[in-house]
């Protein structure tokens, strides 16, 4: 493919091997050629600094472990980051809900979909008791027959922009928008409410230190990786910086 890094060619072979942990991506062969760019970056410079690994992989460990330095995260910062949290470490939030779906599926157009999505909220609107009504005659879920009825939630039981939603909504609060999710789009309404216990911030304090150290020495890896790779010279493909991280 005519890669190199700093002088030094990648064999076709690096990227036949590494290929396969990329299927799942939406352009495999842009991500394992970046991939094994970017490992090359690191071995390199690990070597040239004398550092010592048992493999490839412990070696780039050793490379952060020296290079990323990041400071813990102090009291102040938990504090700052725990007020603005609180559903974070809220035990016992529960709600009752039910939701109308429309799916979205090939053979039917998505403006179709939406529109009629749209009039029955509408109709919801004008007039709530039809809620279950509708859900029977409308929702593509499986809980329409007991009008779209879901349960007892709890926060982080459903898909983050359904979740999201949610849980701002209060008790019998109908939402006055739709919501899309991989699923389609849904009309969605709260029942019950059952407010949770805010944990005591001594409670926590470990979580939220150790969470932010994480996040703090991710930001560290990736901002040295794009240092890096601003120092070398790559041939036969453009890197703007490191996208990810290559060890957790």
């Amino acid at each position: 493919m005519g890669l190199s890094v700093n002088g030094v060619d990648i064999d076709d072979s690096a990227i036949a091997q590494e290929l396969p942990h990329h299927q799942g991506s939406a352009n495999p062969l842009k991500e394992t050629v970046h991939e094994v760019v970017l490992r090359t970056v690191l071995l390199q410079e690990a070597r040239r600094l004398g550092l010592d690994g048992r493999d490839e992989d412990a070696l780039i460990e050793a490379l952060f472990e020296r290079e990323v330095r990041v400071p813990p995260a102090d009291e102040a910062a938990c504090a700052r980051f725990y007020s603005q949290h609180p559903q974070r470490f809220t035990s016992g939030e529960m709600l009752e809900a039910r939701h109308i779906l429309f799916q979205v599926t090939p053979s039917v157009p998505l403006e179709l979909v939406r529109d009629t999505a749209e009039g029955v909220l509408e109709a919801l609107k004008a007039e709530p008791g039809r809620f279950e009504e509708l859900a029977r005659q409308y929702s593509n879920c499986s809980s329409g027959a007991v009008g779209g009825q879901l349960g007892q939630l709890s926060r982080g039981q459903c898909v983050p922009e359904f979740d999201k939603l949610l849980f701002r909504l209060g008790e019998g609060e109908l939402a006055s928008r739709l919501v899309e999710t991989r699923f389609g789009l849904h009309i969605v309404q709260v029942l019950r409410r059952v407010e949770g216990r805010l944990l005591p911030f001594a409670a926590v304090h470990a979580q939220i230190a150790d969470y932010l150290s994480t996040a703090a020495w991710q930001r560290g890896i990736h901002q040295y990786m794009q240092l890096l790779v601003g120092r070398a010279e790559i041939g036969g493909v453009t890197l703007d910086g490191a996208s990810t991280p290559l060890v957790q």
